[in-house]
């Protein structure tokens, strides 16, 4: 039982990070990218609110870590998620979701160099091979772009790097709290600064919002901004970090899958080509601690075997 929960748990979080890049190209496409973004946040917060309500959970940070929190709501929520949306105004979902899939490499970088966090060499392998490889797709598929898809990866390279400084400074602070103090009044705090300013500079017109960009919209907030986290914290607790972190290598799957199906639009060839040294490095950057310790664990033991076969040589015939 607990086997298949993980694995339901496993497959809905992937489902819902591979789609949610879809969504937000649909939502962008009749409602200004702050006013969605705000929207999308503002369909989320009073879910989560009630789910704090009722687990009886704290909304406030600890005292010391209050000012922090409004920081979160701006620099974790606001501004990289605009980014987002602004960025697959240009960008392809699928080519947006292999970007964010370089998170793990992002986080690794960030605490190497704001928390002096040691590193290995196999992690430094994968970081190296990741972002050569990365690079190399952002090369071959901006060749011959316009200046606007140079922007929008820009745009969405810049949300990747915001999201792994705010991750390390929240480690740097401490700031342990529960998965819905996290979320919840920051996403509010961020869904209304949003909404407002996308009123005041985009001048948003309703009766010009498709369908589908709505729907779009309450897929964001009320699903993948609820139910996706709830489901990823609740695999974090079930499974092992290996298992959870392979969501990292699946969603750009299901995205790319999905837009080949949607525009029929795909990456070149050899942009796919690069897909397996990008998942190889991503997987050496999230577990490149424990292949480091089965490497030190074995390497002792074939130590001694060539010592003891130097004192005590056998004859080979």
């Amino acid at each position: 039982m607990n086997s298949a929960i993980k694995l339901l748990l496993f497959i809905i979080v992937a489902l819902t990070w591979g789609t949610t890049w879809l969504a937000m190209k649909i939502a962008g496409t009749s409602i200004p990218p702050l006013f969605a973004t705000g929207l999308r946040f503002l369909c989320a917060a009073p879910l989560l609110l009630i789910i704090l309500k009722i687990t009886n959970t704290p909304l406030l940070f600890p005292k010391g870590q209050r000012f922090f929190q409004a920081i979160i709501s701006v620099f974790y929520f606001a501004l990289p998620f605009t980014l987002m949306i602004y960025g697959e105004r240009w960008v392809s979902s699928g080519l947006a979701s292999v970007i964010f899939a370089m998170m793990p490499v992002a986080v690794l970088s960030a605490s190497m160099i704001l928390l002096r966090e040691k590193t290995n060499t196999v992690q430094l392998l994968g970081l190296t091979l990741a972002l050569v490889a990365l690079i190399s797709v952002l090369l071959r598929e901006s060749q011959g772009a316009a200046s606007g898809q140079l922007l929008g990866i820009l745009m969405l390279v810049a949300a990747v790097v915001i999201h792994a400084v705010m991750y390390a400074l929240c480690k740097k602070r401490c700031c342990q709290v529960s998965v819905l103090t996290f979320n919840a009044l920051p996403c509010l705090m961020a869904g209304i600064l949003l909404t407002l300013l996308g009123g005041l500079v985009e001048h948003p017109v309703i009766t010009h919002f498709s369908t589908e960009s709505l729907l779009a919209v309450v897929y964001l907030g009320a699903f993948a901004g609820v139910f996706g986290i709830m489901c990823y914290f609740l695999l974090q607790q079930r499974a092992t970090a290996f298992q959870a972190s392979t969501v990292f290598l699946i969603f750009p799957i299901i995205a790319l899958s999905l837009e080949n199906i949607v525009y029929g639009r795909s990456l070149t060839f050899g942009s796919l080509c690069l897909m397996c040294p990008l998942a190889v490095g991503i997987f050496l950057t999230l577990f490149g601690n424990q292949l480091n310790q089965r490497l030190k664990k074995a390497a002792p033991s074939s130590a001694l075997s060539s010592s003891l076969e130097s004192v005590n040589p056998q004859h080979r015939t």
